[in-house]
Formats: C-alpha cells, sequence, structure tokens
C-alpha cells in the first residue's frame, strides 16, 4: 500500500443522469473530489481520450465533475495512460473494460470507480465500484493516512511510488541525511525512481549544518558535504536524468517528503536498517500542513537560516 491512490473513473460518474437528481450527484461527487484533491490520481485512459470525450460527448454533466476534472489537470493529478484494448470504447461499459485492462500495466489501480447502472456488469471484478458505494468497499481510502513500514529501501519505494513517479516537485527533509555513511547507501534508489521521464522533477534535498548532538556536535565544513553528495548521487542521478539541489540549513529536526501532490511524514527519515523488526509510521499531512512545510523551507523564509547551497548533476 502507498500513501497516494491511484483510480480510473467511468465518464457516467459525471452524469447527472446517472443519479436520482443533480443534488444527489453533487453529494457524491463532492465527497469524491475531498479524497481526489488530497490523495487520488486519475488515469487519463487511452492516452487523453478520457478527458477529451468530455469535451465530444452530448451529456449532462453535472458542474461539480466539470470543477473535479479541471483541478485534476491543474494539480497534475490526471496521468495520461496507454490504449489497453483494440477498440476505442463506445459506452460507459467499454470503458470500465479499458480501466480493467490497465489494471497491472505497469502498477495495479486502487480501484475503478463507476455508476449504479455499470458497476453490475463487473460484479466479479473486486477492482470495480459504484461511486455509491464507496463507503463500504475495502479499497476506498477514506479515513487512511498513516503506513507501518519496514526501514529498508524497497518498501519506501513502494510507499512513495505514485508521489516519486508522478510529482513534479520533491522536496526531501531528513537533518541527519548523508547519503555517503551505510544506513543511506540506498538513498540513491529512492532518488532513481523519480527519474527517466520528461520533464524531469525538481527535486530538493535539505539537512543540517552540524553532526551529533550536545557536547559532541561538530560542524563539518561545507565542502565535505558538497564531496560526500556528489560522490555517492552523482552516476545514479545522471543514469535517472535527474539533478538536485541541496540546502544545508542552521537547525531543524522533523523529516518529510513534500511534493506538488502530497506532504508526508517521515518519522525517522530517510535511513535504513537491516534489523527484521525495525519499522517506522509514515503519516499524511494535509495540504495545509504541506503548504505550511514547504514554506518553512524556502530560502525566503526566516524560520532557518541557510548555511550552504550546491547542487548535484
Amino acid at each position: 500500500m502507498g500513501l497516494l491512490s491511484e483510480f480510473a473513473i467511468t465518464p457516467d460518474v459525471f452524469d447527472t443522469a446517472s443519479y436520482g437528481s443533480s443534488e444527489l450527484c453533487g453529494v457524491h461527487l463532492q465527497m469524491l473530489k475531498n479524497i481526489l484533491m488530497d490523495q487520488g490520481l486519475v488515469r487519463d485512459l487511452r492516452d487523453g481520450k478520457w478527458s477529451s470525450h468530455f469535451a465530444l460527448a452530448q451529456r449532462e454533466w453535472h458542474p461539480r465533475g466539470k470543477e473535479i476534472r479541471r483541478k485534476l489537470a491543474a494539480q497534475s493529478r490526471l496521468i495520461r495512460f496507454k490504449s489497453a484494448l483494440p477498440n476505442e470504447p463506445a459506452d460507459d461499459a467499454a470503458w470500465c473494460a479499458e480501466a480493467i485492462a490497465t489494471d497491472g500495466a505497469p502498477t495495479p489501480l486502487t480501484g475503478i470507480i463507476t455508476s449504479a447502472a455499470t458497476a453490475p456488469q463487473f460484479g466479479a471484478e473486486p477492482a470495480v465500484a459504484s461511486i455509491d458505494k464507496l463507503g463500504s468497499t475495502a479499497w476506498w481510502p477514506a479515513g487512511a493516512c498513516s503506513l507501518r513500514t519496514v526501514r529498508q529501501v524497497g518498501e519506501y519505494i513502494a510507499a512513495l511510488d505514485l508521489v516519486l513517479r508522478h510529482s513534479n516537485s520533491l522536496m526531501l527533509i531528513d537533518p541527519h541525511l548523508r547519503p555517503g555513511r551505510p544506513q543511506y547507501s540506498q538513498f540513491a534508489q529512492l532518488l532513481a525512481h523519480a527519474g527517466k521521464r520528461s520533464p524531469a522533477p525538481l527535486i530538493e534535498l535539505h539537512r543540517v549544518c552540524y553532526e551529533g548532538s550536545g557536547a559532541n556536535r561538530t560542524l563539518p565544513a561545507m565542502t565535505e558535504f558538497e564531496t560526500e553528495f556528489r560522490s555517492a548521487l552523482s552516476a545514479s542521478l545522471l543514469a535517472a536524468g535527474l539533478s538536485c539541489d541541496v540546502f544545508i540549513w542552521d537547525d531543524f529536526h522533523d523529516r518529510y517528503v513534500i511534493s506538488n501532490l502530497a506532504g508526508i511524514s517521515v518519522s525517522n527519515g530517510f535511513d535504513t536498517s537491516s534489523a527484521p523488526n525495525s519499522r517506522v509510521t509514515w503519516t499524511r499531512l494535509s495540504r495545509d500542513d504541506r503548504d505550511e512545510v514547504q514554506r518553512e523551507f524556502d530560502p525566503a523564509n526566516s524560520v532557518h537560516k541557510l548555511r550552504h547551497r550546491f547542487t548535484v548533476c
């Protein structure tokens, strides 16, 4: 399970005629909007023809549905997905079949949302659910905002898969990040998972200027950080078509992943452990908290003092 969800939605979900009234349609679509804008992505099926369908089809699209589609595009939550079946969908059931055919290729969908009229045609498909039944659907993420994971890079990548692959901007914030140290030696793999796409995401790494704590605190030379980050990360970043900006701050404590799609508190940062029972809890932030953390680590902000900044690759 990851901290973002990926859905496919059949067009009839946005059609007022699929509901008993326009008011009921609006209620269901508001519930859908709240989840999608906070923790969801939507597949733009058949290489974008799904979204184009709404401009061409003569149907009674609900205003809230139009708002949802507009905001999905504006927030980069609409993910273009290649065609899976040979024929263009001619109706809502065919769009559902198209969505099913994309499931697992290359990654599984969280679920496929359709109308009360279309869902019964796919009763044998556990990924398909009617919008009016989402509250009782096992895969519906309402209320889920955290996960427990073992401290291994493969588990980190699984938890952050959609965030890494689809975010336009990424901030990875860990006060003790040292990619040349054994406990962070697999950090480059995590970064590389965000690569090999165009345009490449903007990536920032943030850590503090000191090592240790209390009487044992030391202040390494800034050139030491530059040398270590470049030595540990350059080859992997170049292979993935990425670069990153590194920010060295006076002090901070908490650890985060902040992107245009989600904010996540990563309780122990990005270090790993071979201990089989070593687990951490990661928690998705509200949009307001995500934005506040992003502002906190803006160099124009005075919350922290920026000691040094450099670029890798």
